[in-house]
C-alpha cells in the first residue's frame, strides 16, 4: 500500500474520483481525529470518512489561523490550480500573515483510478527554501561529521535474529570485518565515531540504524519491529542526546518503525512497509519531519527496503535487479515528482552502500568487496568521480545485516 502524504491537504477539483475495483474506493472528507481540522486524504483513514461530493470545496479556517482571520475563497473548480475533469489535486497549506502559501501536486484521471485501487495518497510537505541533505542544501547531502556505531556481542552468533536458516556467524571474523568498517569511517575518512559497547542481552545491537533515524539536527527514536530489539533504543537515545539533537520518541504502542526501511534521498523519504515496520510508523516520520515528503513502498521478500537499495550519491539510487527491487524502484518513481539516476547491480545485497560527501576527499562510496560481488563491484567501478572503498561483511549478512545497518550517520552543523 504505497502512499505519501502531509498531515493536512486539502482536496479540489472538478468530478468525482473515478469508479475503483469492487470494495475499494478513494474518499476525502474530515479528518476524523480531528473535526475542526481542514478536510484531508490519508492512507489510513481514506475508507472511514465520507464521500465527496461532485465538486468538493475547501471549508474551515486551517490550524493556527488567528480567530477570526480572513481566507481566501477556494477556487469555483480545480481549473485554477491546474486540475482538470476527473483529476484530484492535493494541495498542502501553510497559513501565515499573507495568508496561505501552497504547494501542488496533481494526479491525473488515471493516475487517480490507479490510486484507489491501490490506496495511494500524495500527500505534499510544507514549502521550504532549502532542501538539505545530512546537513542542509542539495550541495550538502551526504555531508557528516559524526557516526554511531556498536561493538558486536558475542550473542549475535546464536541469537540474533535472521530471516533464513543458514551458517553461523564466526565472531572472530565478525568483529575483524566490523572493526575494519570503523576503522575506515574514523580513520579513512575522519569522521567523531561514538561507539556504543556491546550488550550480550541485546544480540542484534550492533545494527544499530534501526534505533534511530538522523535528519539534520532531529534524532527520531524508533519502535523497531522485533520486540526483541527495542531496548536497543536505550543507548542510542543516551549517546544522540550528548550531541544535543533534537529528540523525538516514537511512544506510540501501535507504531513500529525500522530505520532499515528509511531511504533518505536529500529531499524527500521513502519508507519500506516491511515485517518490521508499519503505515503508523511512517506517518510518525512524516509528522517529525514535516519539510519533506514520505512515500511508503511495499517490501515483501526482503527484511528492509534498504536489504536491496541505498544512495550512491546526489540524485543516485543504487538498487539491485531481482524482480523486487526493481518493482519497489518503479513505485518510487511514481510516487517522486523528481526524477533520479539510478545504478543497477547484479546483487540486491550489494546495493547496500554509504555514500558520503568529505570535504577534503568529495565523493566516497563504502560498497561491498570485490571477493563477495564481483560482478557488483564492476559497476560501482564506473563512478569514476567518486573515491570507492570496498568492504567485507561476510559474516552479518548472515543475519540480514548491511554495509548501512552498522552506523547512525549524523552531520553537526551547530556547536556541541
Amino acid at each position: 500500500m504505497p502512499g505519501t502524504w502531509h498531515p493536512k491537504p486539502q482536496r479540489c477539483g472538478t468530478g468525482a474520483a473515478p469508479a475503483a475495483q469492487p470494495g475499494t474506493e478513494l474518499r476525502v472528507g474530515p479528518n476524523p481525529r480531528d473535526p475542526l481540522a481542514e478536510p484531508w486524504l490519508s492512507p489510513l483513514d481514506a475508507a472511514r470518512v465520507p464521500a465527496p461530493p461532485p465538486t468538493a470545496q475547501v471549508s474551515g479556517a486551517p490550524r493556527g489561523a488567528a480567530n477570526g482571520a480572513a481566507r481566501p475563497p477556494p477556487p469555483a473548480n480545480g481549473s485554477a490550480l491546474g486540475c482538470g475533469p476527473m483529476e484530484i489535486c492535493l494541495v498542502g497549506s501553510q497559513w501565515g500573515a499573507a495568508g496561505p502559501r501552497a504547494a501542488l501536486y496533481q494526479l491525473p484521471g488515471p493516475a487517480v483510478a490507479a490510486a484507489a485501487r491501490s490506496r495511494v495518497a500524495r500527500i505534499l510537505p510544507r514549502p521550504r527554501t532549502v532542501m538539505a541533505g545530512l546537513g542542509g542544501g542539495p550541495a550538502a547531502f551526504g555531508r557528516c561529521t559524526h557516526a554511531v556505531v556498536r561493538a558486536l556481542p558475542e550473542s549475535l552468533c546464536r541469537q540474533a535474529l535472521r530471516s533464513t536458516a543458514g551458517p553461523e556467524v564466526d565472531f572472530a571474523r565478525a568483529e575483524r570485518e566490523h572493526q575494519l568498517y570503523v576503522g575506515v569511517l574514523r580513520g579513512k575518512l575522519g569522521l567523531q565515531v561514538l561507539e556504543l559497547p556491546a550488550d550480550e542481552s541485546l544480540p542484534d545491537c550492533v545494527f544499530v540504524e534501526d534505533a534511530a533515524v538522523v535528519c539534520e539536527e532531529t534524532a527520531l527514536l524508533t519502535r523497531p519491529g522485533a520486540p526483541s530489539r527495542r531496548k536497543e533504543v536505550e543507548a542510542m537515545k543516551r549517546v544522540l542526546e550528548s550531541l544535543n539533537l533534537n529528540m523525538v520518541e516514537m511512544v506510540d504502542e501501535n507504531a513500529t518503525l525500522d530505520g532499515g526501511d528509511v531511504l533518505f534521498t536529500g529531499r524527500e523519504f521513502f519508507v519500506g512497509l516491511s515485517k518490521r515496520t508499519n503505515q503508523r510508523g511512517a506517518e510518525i516520520l512524516a509528522d517529525t519531519f514535516k519539510d519533506y515528503a514520505v512515500s511508503t513502498v511495499p517490501v515483501h521478500d526482503s527484511l528492509h527496503l534498504k536489504s536491496f537499495c541505498s544512495m550512491a550519491g546526489p540524485n543516485l539510487i543504487a538498487i539491485g535487479s531481482s524482480e523486487a527491487a526493481q518493482k519497489a524502484l518503479k513505485t518510487m518513481q511514481q510516487m517522486s515528482d523528481h526524477r533520479y539516476d539510478k545504478l543497477t547491480v547484479p546483487d540486491d545485497a550489494a546495493a547496500n552502500c554509504i555514500y558520503l560527501n568529505i570535504p577534503s576527499k568529495g565523493h566516497v562510496l563504502l560498497h561491498r568487496a570485490p571477493e563477495e560481488y564481483p560482478e557488483s563491484a564492476k559497476v560501482f567501478e564506473k563512478l569514476k568521480d567518486h573515491m570507492l572503498i570496498p568492504i567485507a561483511n561476510t559474516e552479518l549478512e548472515k543475519v540480514d545485516g548491511a554495509l548501512t545497518c552498522c552506523s547512525v550517520l549524523i552531520n553537526k552543523t551547530s556547536e556541541l
